[in-house]
């Protein structure tokens, strides 16, 4: 566990992204739930750059949740007409985010927009439409479950998204669905750093599901370098 405001004794917290509607910060309570069941406490981020410092001293992970599509420009390409953006400041505070928690190793579980800004990061590249590249991409978006599979594992999971990546960049895949749709990546060279196209907070198979709001905290419990 880093070192942060709580002694080793404390239940670790986990900083959930929220997103960002006019005035309003959104976040479904699945999240948190789903961190509190895996023996953490969970903490709802207000998406302020300069507030990250503090909360890596808060903080010993992060979940990094779902929401609409990712602008574009910033990565080199034109954002998809069919794409609706999320809110600058949270576009612009998870990638910072995102850059901070790598540089710090603090283990993070991106879940669908969450592991595709992880996959920019890691220099991977995005479908940002995919009925325009896949036949079955309807089954991404109108299906509410899917099966995926992979080294992370092979399951039902809960899936419902019209972006994907395209590659991962310097990250590894780890699980894909029946059409080849990259579901899941991962660092290796970090502690513990996991996005899934999916919605584990939704998803009823154990492993995938809660399975990976409990491995998250379990890692934050882990001695540094471990």
């Amino acid at each position: 566990m880093h070192d942060s405001a709580h002694d080793g004794s404390a239940r670790p917290v986990v900083g959930i992204t929220c997103d960002v509607t006019d005035d309003k910060l959104d976040v479904r309570r699945t999240y948190g739930r789903a961190v509190v069941r895996a023996g953490g406490v969970p903490v709802y981020l207000d998406p302020s750059v300069a507030l990250i410092p503090a909360y890596l001293r808060l903080c010993d992970g992060f979940v990094l949740t779902g929401g609409d599509d990712p602008s574009m420009e910033s990565f080199g390409e034109a954002t998809h007409a069919m794409a609706t953006p999320i809110h600058a400041d949270r576009q612009s505070f998870e990638m910072a985010l995102i850059a901070a928690a790598e540089d710090d190793d603090r283990a993070v579980l991106g879940v669908c927009l969450g592991m595709q800004l992880m996959g920019l990061h890691g220099r991977g590249t995005l479908d940002q439409f995919l009925p325009d590249v896949l036949p079955t991409a309807h089954e991404h978006w109108n299906r509410v479950t899917h099966t995926i599979e992979g080294s992370l594992g092979s399951g039902v999971v809960h899936s419902h998204h019209r972006q994907a990546l395209r590659d991962a960049g310097r990250l590894e895949v780890v699980a894909r669905a029946h059409d080849g749709v990259i579901e899941a990546i991962r660092d290796p060279a970090r502690t513990w750093w996991v996005g899934v196209q999916w919605h584990p907070e939704r998803t009823d198979d154990a492993q995938l599901g809660q399975g990976l709001f409990d491995a998250l905290v379990r890692a934050m419990t882990m001695p540094v370098g471990a």
